[in-house]
């Protein structure tokens, strides 16, 4: 900040000089004026002692004429290279008013408007805390520079979390919330927040923050892990059974919580016996569909396509939305190929291989690289989408 400092009085310096060189460059001119004042008046003082001599006697006309030459040459000589005086339109005192109100109309100006106190926090943020104390009244200085910054916001929540105060990270995920939209995380965080910071009590409100975020996707993390802990605090056990199950889906394999949580369903499970309830199986997900594929060239086509031209291969379904549920782009070149097709290809989540019965192949070739209309184009007839044989289709009709 002290850098900041020096460089802004610097600058304020170069700017104070454009203001007092005009000043100092007057009172140099004043004296150069009353310079020629003085010897202005010692020529007229000259001429009038050259009259009186002239009066009496002392000197005749040819002389008289000869002094007064001499004396104009003498004022002559000393007032040569004085320019003449500039007469300023603003007056003397308002070059110095202005350098006076400059820097402190400047200064008040920064203070009001600029941004300072971002500064500084820049420079904190440039280097790692020392501490979790630290960290939190970084954040909460940026928050307080940055109001609407829902990332701000959102961070010192989580800040809030780790140490334990969840009332104030309750407040910090539904201004974030207010500010960034009801995205599914932040309402599972404000639900969770607001869950401990109330004793962890059930409540209306948790419920609709977590049914809110599970409607807008049902996969959000927080909000299963949530329920799973209400139900088995409530010893709903087989509820707690089936949202922690269905979180688990969700956790990478290398996911460090996912030994806790497995470790909660066991308990859960074992109380729910105890009481004389039976585990309900969880239902087996559906076997990921994946299609298997040879797309070739028809022979006659070859010199009538180019390199370069795009390739499209994908599955649609053959009752069911036209979008294609699963694609992949090659060009000609790389024509004849073998391509896989399956649900980790879906262009939507909602639209996978797996969730239709019957499909259809094709393989479309387009110039402008349009994936919906082309020169040419492969269709297979309609297949199950569990078919596990390879296919075989070529390119050798007109795109109509």
């Amino acid at each position: 900040m002290i850098d900041f400092w020096l460089a802004a009085g610097l600058l304020l310096l170069v700017a104070l000089s454009f203001l007092l060189i005009p000043v100092l460059r007057e009172r140099r001119a004043q004296r150069e004026e009353d310079r020629t004042a003085l010897n202005v008046a010692l020529y007229q003082e000259r001429v009038a002692e050259l009259q009186s001599q002239q009066a009496e006697g002392v000197l005749d006309a040819a002389q008289m004429d000869s002094g007064r030459a001499e004396a104009a040459r003498e004022l002559l000589a000393d007032t040569e290279g004085v320019a003449a005086p500039r007469v300023s339109k603003l007056g003397k005192p308002l070059p110095l008013l202005a350098a006076i109100l400059v820097p402190v109309l400047g200064l008040g100006l920064y203070l009001h408007f600029g941004a300072a106190d971002k500064v500084e926090l820049t420079r904190e943020f440039a280097q790692a805390p020392q501490s979790m104390e630290e960290m939190t009244q970084r954040l909460e200085r940026a928050v307080a520079a940055q109001p609407d910054s829902a990332e701000g916001l959102y961070f010192l929540g989580r800040t809030y979390m780790a140490q334990e105060r969840p009332a104030d990270a309750a407040k910090m995920f539904e201004r974030a919330a207010n500010l960034a939209g009801r995205q599914p995380e932040l309402l599972g965080q404000w639900a969770q927040a607001q869950y401990f910071a109330d004793g962890k009590k059930w409540s209306a409100k948790i419920q609709a923050l977590t049914d809110e975020a599970l409607k807008a996707d049902p996969k959000e993390v927080t909000s299963l892990g949530l329920l799973g802990i209400a139900a088995f605090e409530g010893e709903r056990y087989q509820e707690a059974i089936d949202y922690w199950n269905r979180l688990l889906a969700q956790l990478p394999p290398e996911d460090s919580s996912r030994a806790a949580l497995q470790g909660g369903i066991t308990r859960a499970a074992e109380r729910l016996q105890a009481s004389g309830g039976k585990v309900a199986q969880a239902p087996v997900p559906a076997k990921a569909a994946l299609l298997k594929v040879s797309v070739d060239l028809a022979s006659e086509l070859r010199s009538k396509v180019q390199p370069g031209d795009s390739v499209f291969i994908f599955a649609r379904a053959t009752s069911g939305p036209p979008a294609p549920l699963a694609a992949k782009r090659l060009t000609v070149a790389d024509l004849p190929v073998t391509v896989e097709l399956g649900d980790a290809d879906a262009m939507m989540p909602q639209l996978k291989l797996s969730n239709f019965p019957e499909v259809q192949l094709v393989a479309r070739i387009s110039r402008a690289g349009q994936p919906t209309a082309g020169e040419w184009v492969g269709r297979s007839g309609p297949l199950a989408s569990s078919t596990t044989a390879l296919q075989k289709l070529t390119i050798d009709s007109p795109d109509k």
